[in-house]
């Protein structure tokens, strides 16, 4: 869906932001760019939409180049969540909401309908929010409206820029939880910048980790977490990079014990597909040292997790990116 291919952006200056970028993105996928302050990442975001001109090299947009396309054409098919949100403090929720699809030419009723239509789907009752202005909102339902607004047009394409950088730690990661649900509902190809390596690992489909301008690795979380490709990588996803494993390694039916044979099983547990992160923590809390996993569809207990059984797993994991 993007592709870069031998991208640069020189200024004239002569400082390079980024050179020699070549990766994809394919259809469906969020790709996390993550790095420090300075590195690249949002000039390589921004030169999807042409608020930034590469100097050299293409990107191309379903095979299309998009050096070819018009500039103000093409924004209006790309979703743009940024930090700060970006609302029309003039406009209420619903009218920034349908801002976008009346600016392509939808009839009003039918941008405020979708508008209202997307506003449920972030968590936002119109008959609510719709009419409120957007100081009226919390940071986090701000950025659930931001969201919403770059869905309004049913872009192929969302870019997005710390969106979630504004907010507490508690509200970042229920928005996070949201986005990730929102993500299996529309599957949208997905841009994401941030320097939080938590928020890049827990978010991504793949990681890129920028050095000074260049990507050093891409590749699955997982792979990133278990085999760093350089010293530098190594060094920024940091030492306890065997922790942050937790959070991308799902529990298998292959880590399980079976339940007593009376049938009893600990109150607490988590479905199967959940984060070994998720599951420790629950198991750290249990005396028994065991909890109950379910079957995510049927609700039916397919067996018990052990301290033994998250080490298997994670050793299987290496195993697999190794």
């Amino acid at each position: 869906m993007i592709r870069f291919e031998h991208v640069t952006k020189r200024y004239p200056d002569g400082t390079t932001a980024v050179e020699d970028l070549s990766f994809e993105v394919a259809e469906g996928e969020l790709v996390t760019l993550v790095g420090p302050s300075g590195c690249g990442k949002t000039t390589t975001m921004k030169m999807v939409n042409r608020l930034i001109e590469p100097t050299s090299g293409r990107i191309l947009l379903g095979g299309e180049d998009i050096a070819s396309a018009d500039p103000v054409e093409l924004r209006r098919h790309i979703g743009y969540v940024i930090q700060q949100v970006g609302l029309f403090p003039h406009k209420t929720v619903l009218e920034n909401t349908a801002t976008v699809p009346q600016l392509i030419g939808t009839p009003k009723a039918k941008a405020r309908a979708r508008a209202a239509e997307l506003l449920e789907l972030v968590g936002l009752d119109p008959a609510v929010y719709g009419g409120r202005y957007p100081e009226q909102l919390s940071g986090g339902q701000r950025q659930r409206v931001g969201v919403a607004r770059a869905l309004a047009a049913d872009p192929p394409v969302l870019l997005m820029d710390e969106p979630f950088g504004a907010v507490d730690p508690v509200v970042r990661e229920r928005l996070q939880n949201e986005f990730l649900a929102l993500q299996r509902t529309v599957r949208k190809t997905i841009l994401l910048v941030t320097h939080d390596l938590e928020e890049a690992i827990r978010l991504g489909d793949r990681i890129a980790v920028y050095g000074t301008g260049t990507i050093e690795q891409f590749a699955r979380p997982a792979a990133v977490l278990a085999a760093p490709a350089t010293e530098y990588v190594a060094s920024f996803v940091g030492a306890d990079r065997g922790l942050k494993h937790l959070a991308v390694t799902p529990v298998e039916r292959a880590d399980l014990a079976r339940a007593d044979g009376d049938g009893k099983a600990p109150t607490a547990g988590v479905a199967l597909g959940a984060s070994l992160r998720e599951a420790l923590a629950l198991l750290l809390q249990e005396d028994s040292g065991r909890i109950a996993v379910t079957d995510p569809d049927s609700g039916e207990l397919v067996g018990v997790l052990t301290p033994e059984g998250v080490h298997r797993a994670l050793r299987r994991a290496q195993l697999q990116e190794a």
